[in-house]
Formats: structure tokens, sequence, C-alpha cells
């Protein structure tokens, strides 16, 4: 099989030569264009070459300073919170004991998976076995409105 295209190749370039001799045309004139006519390569700019580099802004997971798990409540009657601030139930906000508020912390649903990123804002729950209590939108983001409580594991993240 090799021996053949060898061969096929060789028959091939001495037909295309006795061609070009018998038209009277050299093989460089009629094989390549006048090096005149043939551009330069062109060479990519300094800005093309360079690695594509991610913004000094890119986003990055943050640091988990806390873990635990607990039940999470929700509540979305309109009142004011703990922080001064006057409670919105489409706001991602949760309500917890102890940590500063401003914290966010990280709630997973241990049933779905589903998670959200809350910022603390008011203090409770102030029942037993209760850690978080979350906003309707919160809980609505990790499928829980429908029993009221759920089984969450949560992160507290790095400011």
């Amino acid at each position: 099989m090799i021996v053949s295209c060898v061969l096929a190749t060789f028959a091939f370039t001495a037909v295309v030569v006795a061609t070009l001799r018998s038209t009277g045309t050299g093989t460089a004139s009629a094989v390549a264009p006048p090096p005149e006519a043939v551009p330069p390569p062109a060479r990519p700019s300094r800005a093309e070459s360079r690695p594509t580099l991610l913004p000094k802004t890119a986003v990055r997971a943050p640091r988990v300073v806390e873990t635990g798990a607990c039940e999470a409540s929700f509540y979305g009657e309109g009142q004011s919170t703990a922080s001064g601030e006057t409670f919105d139930p489409a706001a991602l906000t949760a309500a917890h004991r102890t940590l500063p508020f401003g914290s966010r912390v990280r709630v997973t649903n241990e049933h779905n998976d589903e998670s959200v990123t809350v910022r603390i804002n008011d203090r409770g729950p102030f029942r037993p076995g209760r850690c978080l209590d979350l906003s309707t939108a919160a809980m609505r983001a990790i499928g829980g409105t429908g029993s009221g409580v759920v089984p969450v594991s949560y992160a507290v993240l790095a400011a």
C-alpha cells in the first residue's frame, strides 16, 4: 500500500514537471507566486499573545468561618428588626441569636440541597432546636415554605 502511494506520487510529480517544461515555464514560477506577492505572516500583537487573566474584581468563593446544622423556620409579617431595619419579607435576610448584624450565612436545605446566602439583620428564633429564622424569600429559595420548619446546614462566610 505504501509503495503504491509513493510510486503514484513520483508519477504525478513527473507529469507535472513534464507539463511545465513543455509549456516553457519554470517550476518555480508555476508552483509559487513571486516573493513580492506573498505577504509576510501576520504576527499577533502583544495584547493578543498574552494569556487571558481574570479581572481583579473576579468573584472568589468566600471563606467559611463557622458551620453548623439545626432547624430553620421563617417569618413573613412586617415589623421592625433588632438591627433597626424595617423587615422586608422579599429580602434574603435571617435572624440569629448571636451572629453580628450584617453577617453572611449560606443556608442549605438538608432535604433537597437547595441553598441561599442570607444577611443577618434580626435576633431570634427563640424556640429550642431552631437556630435561624429566615425571611419568606429565603425560605422559598431553599424550598421550605410548605412545611414551615426544615432541617438546614449553615456556613457563616467571612466578610
